[in-house]
C-alpha cells in the first residue's frame, strides 16, 4: 500500500503541475466584469446590421475564394460598435463548449443583465482561425459555435432570447489578418447592436430584426 501511495502522489502532483499553467492562462484571458461592461457600454447610435444579411455576406465571400492574407474585414462596422473579444474554448472541430469556459459565459451573462445594459440587444460573433480546413466548413463551424454561446446564455443563464443573436463569420473577420493562423482569431465577439424596441401598448419587446426583415422582404418583391 505504501508503494502504491508513493506512486500516486507524484502522479497527482505532476498532473496538477501540468494543468495549473493552462488554468492560469485561461484566467488571464478572461476580461473582468468591469472591462466587459465598459467595452459594451456607450452605444452612440443603433446599428442597422441584420443577422441574415451578415450570413449571406459571409457566404458570398467564401464562394469568391479571395486570399486570406489580402481580404479586409468583412464587416468593419462591428469594430466601431461597443464590443469585447472573449476566449471561449470549444472541443476540436466542434461547437461543444469546454467546461472551463462556462465561467466566462457566466460573467458575460452577469454583465448583459446589469441595469446599464438591460435595455440593449447584443450580437454574438463566432470566428475561426485559418486552420487549413475549407473556409465554408469553418464558416459553418463558427455559426454553430456562436449559437452554442447564445444557447448557453439563454438556457443556462436566463438572458432573454430577444436580446441576444448569433452569427458566424468564420475566417472572414480575423482579429489578426496578418497572422490568419494565430489562436487569437478564434476569439468570439460580443457586440452591442441597439436598444430594445418596445411594442406599442404593451410591456413586451419585439425582436430587433423583425422590422428590418420585413423591409428586406418587401424590397425583394
Amino acid at each position: 500500500m505504501r508503494f502504491i501511495a508513493r506512486l500516486i502522489v507524484p502522479l497527482s502532483v505532476g498532473l496538477l503541475t501540468t494543468l495549473a499553467p493552462v488554468d492560469l492562462a485561461l484566467a488571464q484571458e478572461v476580461p473582468t466584469a468591469d472591462t466587459m461592461l465598459g467595452n459594451l457600454s456607450g452605444l452612440q447610435a443603433p446599428s442597422d446590421l441584420e443577422v441574415p444579411a451578415l450570413r449571406l455576406q459571409a457566404a458570398d465571400r467564401v464562394k469568391s475564394r479571395s486570399d486570406a492574407l489580402k481580404r479586409p474585414l468583412l464587416v468593419p462596422q462591428l469594430n466601431r460598435l461597443p464590443h469585447v473579444n472573449v476566449d471561449i474554448q470549444f472541443n476540436p472541430d466542434s461547437p461543444v463548449i469546454r467546461p472551463e469556459s462556462y465561467r466566462t459565459i457566466a460573467r458575460i451573462a452577469d454583465v448583459l443583465t446589469t441595469p446599464a445594459l438591460m435595455g440593449s440587444v447584443f450580437l454574438i460573433v463566432g470566428r475561426v482561425e485559418s486552420n487549413g480546413a475549407r473556409r465554408d466548413n469553418n464558416l459553418m463551424l463558427s455559426q454553430r459555435r456562436a449559437e452554442s454561446i447564445r444557447d448557453a446564455l439563454v438556457t443556462t443563464y436566463k438572458v432573454s432570447a430577444k436580446r441576444v443573436f448569433a452569427v458566424g463569420l468564420g475566417e472572414e473577420q480575423l482579429v489578426d489578418a496578418n497572422n490568419p493562423k494565430a489562436a487569437v482569431n478564434q476569439q468570439s465577439m460580443i457586440v452591442t447592436l441597439r436598444e430594445i424596441e418596445p411594442v406599442a401598448g404593451g410591456g413586451s419587446v419585439k425582436p430587433p430584426d423583425a422590422s428590418h426583415a420585413k423591409k428586406s422582404r418587401k424590397a425583394g418583391k
